[in-house]
């Protein structure tokens, strides 16, 4: 889907991606790579690839930058993380989609009538609907597609882990949301047409962006809650600019601050307010120590929370009538969100461990018509439905894990300082696992996020045993230079008699 200018985009941004790694320092040029990627290529534009995941805005930034930083810079990427569970977490993730196929060979059919009043007979007619089962062979493509997905995870967790490197990440979020700024204004004042403009198409449904008296726009994101996401974090990463300026610059951190949260609420979209609202007091007014806690606190809640949604434990009816004094279509909409992830749990429950795979065969259809009975919005129950609560625990554990991992360790060296930049990131780490709930905005920057975090809470653990291990010499040392220091001999005293006697 797309014209010719989507297709050329998505061919020539590895051109692009050279150029940056020639022009800028390593880390800047993998970082770009990936945003720049995710802020203009196409939606849903796809080149089909034989055995292989097709080539789109997430697969081909991915390779690209993979591919020059190891063959053409000659940059280390050390794939297996340090962290035990880590490593289990990354396999688990790698391979739990073949287990998923193997599981799921049997095709779905709809449309079943009868002959009489009492027997099904299988009669399908041409009309009827069926959905293919998964194929063996499809087991190496998922595979590879896990992997190719994992990649800014791996390049992050090797070239961003130290500080400066990690310094990059809110300069470069600041940076895209003055530019992004332009396509949210005009957006904000026609609609969302500039995927179309550009590329041919709209890539989601048009009546979604009418928001609040106005459009919000989608800009070349998937969806209007993507971009209010997006802008979000940008508007956080001015926010620690402004903290951080110096009397000279502060002026003009604080205007772009404030134009970088004017865009957000130009985007009109309720959750990333509500985030915004938490994540902004934090980063203007508590330390990187409270952030860590609070971005802990946010991975526990979306790690914990299908299990308690599951057992009922989740007051949805509570928050629905909350919400409704508020808005009653948002209100609305909540309640039928909470429906849809009922219905949608207990078809997860038919297949458990390894989900029924994609292709939609994890929702609920209408069993003579095939109709879609059912919607999966949030991240956590599509993972749940598609990949079982094995691939759940993978992928969430994989996002969360660094945030309890740089919790851990920087607990451990109570006096240590924490820099700023990694207590900003913990916090859009969080928030967007947080997202991940009510939304499927899991994009490589996510990874990306998790990847360099997880590389800084290793290297902290490496400073930490280097320092013990330094404190352990000198003590050995210390107490060997004691043992073996001989006492200093003390001159007999003066004997008149002996010395006449001598």
């Amino acid at each position: 889907m797309g014209n010719a200018v989507a297709y050329l985009a998505l061919l020539t941004w590895p051109l692009v991606i050279l150029i940056m790694f020639k022009r800028m320092p390593v880390e800047r040029a993998f970082i770009w790579s990936i945003l720049g990627g995710y802020m203009a290529l196409p939606q849903i534009t796809q080149i089909g690839l034989p055995l292989l995941p097709d080539l789109d805005k997430v697969l081909i930034p991915n390779v690209t930058a993979f591919v020059v930083c190891v063959a053409l810079v000659r940059e280390r990427v050390v794939v297996v993380p340090q962290n035990l569970l880590a490593r289990v977490l990354l396999v688990l993730f790698v391979l739990s989609p073949a287990f998923t196929v193997f599981t799921n060979t049997e095709p779905l059919r709809f449309g079943l009538v009868t002959s009489d009043h009492t027997t099904w007979m299988g009669i399908f007619s041409p009309a009827n609907a069926t959905i293919p089962g998964l194929r063996l062979y499809d087991s190496l493509s998922v595979v590879v597609a896990q992997i190719i997905f994992m990649l800014p995870f791996f390049l992050a967790r090797s070239l961003l882990a130290h500080e400066r490197a990690l310094a990059e990440l809110p300069r470069a979020l600041v940076v895209a949301g003055l530019i992004y700024s332009v396509p949210i204004l005009i957006e904000n004042a026609i609609g969302p047409e500039l995927h179309r403009m550009v590329y041919g198409f709209i890539q989601h449904d048009y009546g979604q962006a009418i928001r609040f008296g106005g459009f919000r726009p989608y800009a070349f994101m998937p969806h209007g809650l993507w971009v209010a996401f997006f802008a979000m974090m940008c508007f956080a990463s001015a926010l620690l600019q402004a903290r951080q300026a110096g009397p000279e610059e502060r002026t003009r951190a604080i205007m772009i601050a404030i134009w970088l949260g004017l865009m957000l609420v130009l985007c009109r979209s309720v959750g990333p307010w509500a985030l915004a609202l938490v994540v902004a007091p934090l980063v203007l007014f508590f330390g990187p120590r409270m952030q860590l806690r609070i971005a802990a606190m946010m991975a526990l809640t979306a790690m914990a929370y299908p299990l308690l949604r599951g057992s009922g434990i989740v007051p949805a009816e509570a928050l629905v009538r909350f919400i409704a004094g508020l808005s009653p279509d948002r209100a609305e909409s909540l309640a039928y969100r909470f429906t849809n992830e009922d219905i949608l749990l207990e078809r997860a429950a038919d297949k458990p461990l390894f989900g029924w795979g994609a292709w939609g065969r994890n929702l609920v259809y209408d069993p003579e018509t095939g109709e879609a009975l059912t919607i999966s919005d949030g991240q956590w129950i599509i993972t749940i439905g598609q990949s079982g609560w094995l691939g759940y625990i993978a992928t969430f554990g994989l996002l969360c894990l660094p945030l309890f991992a740089l919790w851990w360790r920087y607990r451990q060296v109570p006096n240590t300082q924490i820099p700023a930049q990694v207590g900003l990131l913990a916090l859009l780490l969080g928030a967007n696992v947080v997202d991940l709930l009510p939304n499927a905005t899991l994009i490589p920057f996510t990874w990306l996020l998790a990847g360099a975090l997880l590389g800084h809470a290793e290297l902290q653990a490496e400073r930490t045993r280097t320092a013990r291990i330094d404190k352990l010499r000198q003590s050995s040392t210390r107490r060997t230079l004691l043992a073996t220091a001989q006492p200093r001999q003390r001159p007999d005293r003066f004997n008149p008699e002996q010395d006449q006697l001598s």
